[in-house]
């Protein structure tokens, strides 16, 4: 199987400005990213950015980099332009890995892409793991997904799906029967329907939830989403974040 990554890298974050080109553990934490995409044997590893310190800081570490508009909305408008400007197959796969993940196990990338290799009736992929706790069921921010027989996506949501309609119970099992499991934010796409997808307006279930991905099920996507026993170690949003990240990078003795 072939694949490509695209590692979206912008430098306007909100929470925690410039931090793909903050230092972790010695270097940029963008670098991380990109090393566990190479890691993943994918046949090509791009970093999108928009920003030319990134596309500096990509050569010095030895990255290839695209330069890409400043006027996406999301990474996965900055990997569409890439795809294009690539002249990728539409056939091709290609793996979005945000590049504020710098502890992402390189096998849950190259799983996403065999997921999608797998699924001849799929356009995208995704993972999920499952959910362990009422209180992770309830939390807005943990975005739920349920899947019909086949493991694709019916629905992604951040409110509490499935609903029993006896009830909720606040103690085990969860009160959608382990139905619902949490959503995470690592896709991978046929090219073509990369393209397709970014072309597209917003959605009205998009608007209403705030989540890309209902775009791509409003418009007739398949996604097919694997289950992955445990949660993925965590990304970087906050300078907490960071420090977390950065003391677990230092017990691990990373080089």
């Amino acid at each position: 199987m072939k694949f490509f990554v695209v590692v979206p890298a912008r430098i306007g974050s909100t929470r925690l400005p410039r931090k793909v080109l903050r230092d972790l553990a010695g270097r940029p934490l963008l670098r991380w990213t990109w090393q566990a995409a190479c890691r993943s044997g994918a046949q090509r590893v791009v970093v999108a950015t928009d920003s030319t310190e990134v596309v500096a800081a990509c050569r010095a570490f030895g990255a290839d980099v695209c330069m890409t508009s400043a006027a996406h909305q999301s990474g996965t408008d900055r990997a569409a332009e890439v795809a294009r400007s690539e002249n990728w197959d539409d056939d091709a796969i290609v793996v979005n890995l945000q590049g504020d993940e710098p502890l992402m196990p390189p096998e849950l990338v190259q799983r996403t892409a065999a997921l999608l290799d797998a699924d001849h009736e799929a356009q995208i992929a995704t993972l999920a793991h499952p959910l362990h706790r009422v209180e992770d069921w309830a939390n807005p921010n943990f975005v739920k997904v349920v899947r019909n027989v086949k493991g694709q996506a019916l629905y992604f949501s951040r409110a509490r799906i499935p609903w029993r309609r006896d009830g909720v119970s606040t103690t085990p099992p969860l009160p959608g029967h382990g139905l619902a499991v949490r959503h995470m934010g690592l896709y991978a796409y046929r090219v073509g329907a990369l393209k397709r997808f970014a072309a597209l307006p917003p959605s009205r279930l998009e608007q209403c939830e705030a989540l890309e991905q209902l775009r791509a099920l409003e418009n007739g996507f398949v996604i097919s989403v694997g289950i992955v026993d445990h949660e993925p170690p965590r990304g970087v949003d906050t300078e907490a974040d960071l420090a977390l990240v950065a003391a677990q990078l230092r017990q691990a003795g990373s080089s």
